[in-house]
């Protein structure tokens, strides 16, 4: 049994949660049968039973408006996906840019068609500030790859019941199986170059954030908790890649504001590497994740696998993975029902954030405790190697029994 992997994200091309899953789930699922990825970029490796290509993109023939070239780019090269040929018993595709691909490839090449559920376009309707019309497209392939798979996996609880309320899908054909973390990759470490290049004090403590600057991960509104934080701690921002401009302008503002009421508040507007987001992690007080819409929310994970206690925001996947009160703190937060489902009290949230950030820095023994505890967690309920595990009995269950 060989699997053909559709991917955007793929090392050394990364900016999120998806990616981190493809590659490592790809490097474990081939430990027990061969993998193909194809994926975004021009990548082109073999090692044992993993192969790995990238499909580029010639923008010269992207005459349309900018912001729907990454959706026309997108489909164009799930085409080219297919026209490579495909040999593999089972395709499965991760996020809407590869759709297009698994539908063709499960139609055209007769093989099952698997999605893992990373995050839903109708949760995520501001993309209409970031791709316009695109974002109809993309909900649509979405949909019809969605309700045409023969296997969704839900990366928790909360994502498969957002799967079986927005599409008609047979509830026995959606599993969950969770992200996972690498433990012997993600651990403390004591080297603080990273904190020394950007101008952070590693004596003294700090909250961190890491992530994207987009509406669902809520950094704006951990932006506007600083004012609420006690000023003896720093505030440290890892957040690039904006979704559009007008959300950078709109960070830049608020962190601006939030420099003018405090010293300590760092903004890494910066790509960093894999190395320095350890390092990163390893000496944070605290993680908080105020997103407003996480299917799962790896980067918790990441940090407790780091031994860092975390103030989440109690959404989605996230009380799968932070304990309250064990590994951390969860911040409820009540949203709007309908479209774009933001928080009814935007400063309200913002204060609650900042309460659970101070409680947790004022209290050095919780924190250690809720460290140990959340490495403990990442390492007994999260490994790949046992997502890889069921990620293969899922396809062997697919396939015509022998």
């Amino acid at each position: 049994m060989k699997v053909l992997l559709l991917t955007n994200e793929y090392p050394p091309y990364m900016y999120g949660g998806a990616g981190v899953h493809v590659e490592n789930l790809s490097r474990e699922l081939a430990q027990h049968i061969p993998v193909e990825v194809r994926c975004f970029g021009d990548q082109d490796s073999r090692e044992n039973n993993l192969i790995a290509k990238g499909v580029g993109l010639d923008e010269d023939i992207l005459k349309c408006p900018k912001n729907l070239q990454s959706v026309f780019g997108a489909a164009r090269r799930c085409v080219d996906f297919n026209a490579m040929g495909v040999d593999a018993d089972v395709v499965h595709c991760h996020t809407w840019y590869t759709h297009l691909g698994g539908i063709m490839a499960k139609l055209a090449y007769n093989i099952p068609l698997v999605i893992t559920v990373h995050s839903l376009e109708p949760l995520r309707p501001w993309k209409r500030e970031q791709i316009g019309g695109g974002y109809e497209f993309s909900s649509w392939v979405e949909k019809t790859a969605m309700e045409m798979a023969d296997a969704i996996v839900a990366v928790s609880s909360g994502t498969r019941n957002d799967i079986l309320r927005y599409f008609n899908v047979d509830p026995a054909k959606v599993h969950i199986i969770y992200n996972g973390i690498n433990p012997n990759e993600f651990r403390k470490v004591e080297s603080t170059d990273a904190l020394v290049k950007y101008g952070i004090d590693p004596h003294k403590p700090y909250v961190l954030f890491v992530g994207r600057i987009t509406r669902q991960k809520g950094i704006i509104y951990l932006a506007r908790a600083i004012k609420y934080m006690n000023p003896d701690f720093q505030v440290v921002l890892v957040a690039g890649a904006p979704d559009t401009p007008e959300i950078a302008a709109e960070m830049k503002d608020v962190v601006d504001s939030a420099r003018k009421e405090r010293e300590g508040v760092f903004w890494v507007d910066a790509v960093v590497n894999k190395q320095e987001l350890i390092e990163f992690y390893s000496h944070a007080a605290v993680f908080c994740c105020p997103s407003i819409y996480e299917p799962f929310g790896i980067i918790n994970l990441e940090a407790m696998a780091c031994e860092v206690p975390i103030v989440a925001s109690n959404v989605g996947g996230i009380p799968e993975v932070v304990v309250h009160n064990q590994t951390g703190f969860l911040v409820p937060v009540a949203r709007h029902s309908e479209s774009p489902f933001l928080p009814v009290d935007p400063e309200t949230f913002a204060k609650d954030l900042a309460y659970q950030v101070n409680r947790l820095m004022v209290n050095p023994v919780k924190r250690e405790r809720f460290g140990k505890e959340g490495r403990l967690r990442a390492v007994e309920h999260f490994s790949w190697a046992s997502i890889a595990r069921q990620t293969v009995d899922l396809y062997k269950s697919l396939l015509p029994k022998e």
